[in-house]
C-alpha cells in the first residue's frame, strides 16, 4: 500500500542501492509569524555516496558528474576558474607502472593482426589470463606491493623533479620559480589488468597566483612536454626489501604525453596527436569512478587473513593481497598500513586528486548544489533564508533495503533515472554543438 511513497524516497536518492535509513522529523518555521511553513516526519532514505560503480551505480554517477566538472573547470574554465586557462601550456600525461615480471598480454599490430604473447600463444580480449604472470613463482610480488604503497610519494617526487627542471630551464632556482610560475595538476588513478596503478594527469603551468595570472612566456607546451618526460624518467624513491636489499621505486618506461589544445573540434584526438578538452574531462572522470571489481580486488576492507581465501578474485590478485597482509605484519613497513589497504592492492592514495590551484573542489561543488536546492525550496515557500528557522532531527536506523525484491526495484529505478539523465545531457550537448557550428559558420 505504501509503494508509491517508497518509490518516491528511492527516486530522491537517484536509485541508490545502499541507502542510509533515517527516522525523525524536520520543520521550517516563519520566525516573524511563528507559522510552520513546511514539516515532515517519519522515515527517509539518504544516498550512500559510494563512488564505486561496482557498489552503487547511482551514487557513482553523481561522483562522476562532480569529477567531470572538477576536471573540466581546470581545462576550460568555469566554477571560479577563468576561461583563459585554455591558452596556457597543458599536457595530458599517462604514467605507468614498471615491470615486475612478464605477464600474459595481447598486442595488435598496425594492420590489426594479433601478435603472439610471451607465453607463445594468442589471447582473446576477454581471456582471464591477461595481466597475470607467465611465471607466478618468478614474479616480484613484494616489489610490486612496495611500489604501489609508495606511489603517492613517488608522484610528489615526480612533481618536485618537474618543478626543478622547469626552474633550471628558465635559469631560476626552485625557490625563485614560485615567484614566476606555478604547477597545477589534476590526476586520476586507474588499475591495470595486472593489478597495478597508472596515473592519467592533466598538468598545467600557471602564473604565480594560479589560473588567474598569466603564464610566463618562456613556458611553452614543448618545454612542459620535455620536462614531464624527463621527470618521469628521473623521479626515484629508495626503499628496502624484507631481506635488507635496497629497492629503487620508479615509474615505468612507457610514458604517454599529449598536448591539450583549446576545444575547437569534436574529436578527442587529432591526427597530430593533440587532444581537446571537450571530451578529455569525461574520459578522466570515467576512471575516477571505476571500482576495484573482480579482476583487481574487493570493494570492502579485509578484516582477517581468513577473508583472503574467500575473495572472488583471480589467484594473481589474491597473491598480491596476501603479500600486502604479510608485509603489513612486519615492523619495518608499519607506516604503510598495508593490511588496511590490502583490498586496494596496497595503493593508499585517492583515485582523484589535484593541486590546490588546479580548479574547484568536491566540497565547493556539493555546497553549491546544496545552496541551489535550498534557494529553490525557499523560493517555493515565498520566504528568504533570514526569515525562517529550520529544525532537523534524524536518527540512524540502518543501511540498505529490506529484501532482494526491494533491491531489484531500486536498481530498476536507478537505471531509469540514469537513462533519463543521459538522454538529457546528450540533447544538451548536441544543441550546444549545433549552436557552436552555426556561430562559426556565421563568423
Amino acid at each position: 500500500m505504501d509503494f508509491q511513497s517508497w518509490k518516491d524516497k528511492v527516486t530522491s536518492t537517484g536509485g541508490c542501492l545502499h541507502p542510509v535509513r533515517l527516522t525523525g522529523a524536520w520543520s521550517v518555521t516563519d520566525t516573524t509569524t511563528g507559522t510552520v511553513l513546511a514539516d515532515r516526519s517519519g522515515h527517509i532514505l539518504a544516498p550512500c555516496n559510494n563512488r564505486r560503480a561496482s557498489v552503487c551505480p547511482a551514487c557513482s554517477d553523481r561522483y562522476a558528474a562532480d569529477a567531470f566538472h572538477l576536471v573540466a573547470a581546470g581545462l576550460s574554465g568555469g566554477k571560479g576558474v577563468p576561461e583563459t586557462v585554455t591558452t596556457k601550456p597543458r599536457i595530458f600525461a599517462t604514467l605507468t607502472a614498471p615491470s615486475f615480471g612478464a605477464v600474459h598480454g595481447r598486442r595488435v599490430s598496425g594492420n590489426g593482426k594479433t601478435m603472439p604473447c610471451g607465453c607463445g600463444g594468442f589471447h582473446h580480449p576477454d581471456d582471464p589470463r591477461l595481466g597475470t604472470p607467465i611465471d607466478p613463482e618468478s614474479y616480484d610480488y613484494t616489489g610490486s606491493v612496495l611500489w604501489q604503497a609508495n606511489l603517492g610519494q613517488l608522484w610528489q617526487r615526480f612533481i618536485t623533479v618537474l618543478r626543478r627542471y622547469l626552474a633550471r630551464a628558465a635559469g631560476l632556482t626552485v625557490r625563485e620559480f614560485g615567484d614566476h610560475a606555478r604547477l597545477s595538476y589534476g590526476k586520476v588513478a586507474e588499475y591495470q589488468r595486472r593489478g597495478l596503478i597508472h596515473f592519467h594527469a592533466v598538468i598545467r603551468v600557471d602564473g604565480p597566483d594560479g589560473p588567474t595570472s598569466p603564464t610566463p612566456k618562456w613556458v611553452t607546451a614543448e618545454l612542459l612536454n620535455e620536462a614531464i618526460a624527463t621527470a618521469a624518467r628521473s623521479a626515484c624513491l629508495s626503499s628496502g626489501r624484507p631481506n635488507g636489499q635496497p629497492l629503487e621505486l620508479r615509474f615505468g618506461s612507457q610514458v604517454d604525453l599529449k598536448v591539450i589544445r583549446p576545444a575547437a573540434l569534436d574529436a578527442f584526438e587529432d591526427p597530430a596527436g593533440e587532444i581537446s578538452e571537450s571530451r578529455l574531462a569525461a574520459y578522466v572522470a570515467k576512471y575516477a569512478t571505476k571500482g576495484t571489481g573482480k579482476t583487481e580486488g574487493p570493494d570492502r576492507r579485509i578484516r582477517s587473513e581468513l577473508d583472503i581465501e574467500h575473495l572472488v578474485v583471480s589467484e594473481h590478485h589474491r597473491r598480491i593481497i596476501r603479500t600486502c597482509w604479510e608485509l603489513g605484519g612486519m615492523p619495518e613497513y608499519a607506516s604503510l598500513n598495508l593490511r588496511k589497504w590490502a583490498h586496494m592492492l596496497g595503493f593508499r592514495g585517492h583515485f582523484l586528486s589535484k593541486s590546490r590551484k588546479y580548479s574547484t573542489t568536491f566540497k565547493d561543488l556539493r555546497e553549491t548544489r546544496s545552496a541551489w536546492r535550498r534557494a529553490e525550496a525557499l523560493e517555493r515557500l515565498g520566504v528568504t533564508e533570514d526569515q525562517v528557522l529550520v529544525v532537523n532531527h534524524w536518527d540512524f536506523t540502518g543501511i540498505g533495503y529490506a529484501d532482494d525484491a526491494e533491491r531489484e526495484l531500486a536498481a530498476a529505478i536507478g537505471e531509469r533515472v540514469r537513462e533519463q539523465r543521459k538522454r538529457k545531457y546528450e540533447t544538451e550537448r548536441r544543441d550546444s554543438e549545433r549552436a557552436a557550428r552555426k556561430e562559426n559558420d556565421h563568423a
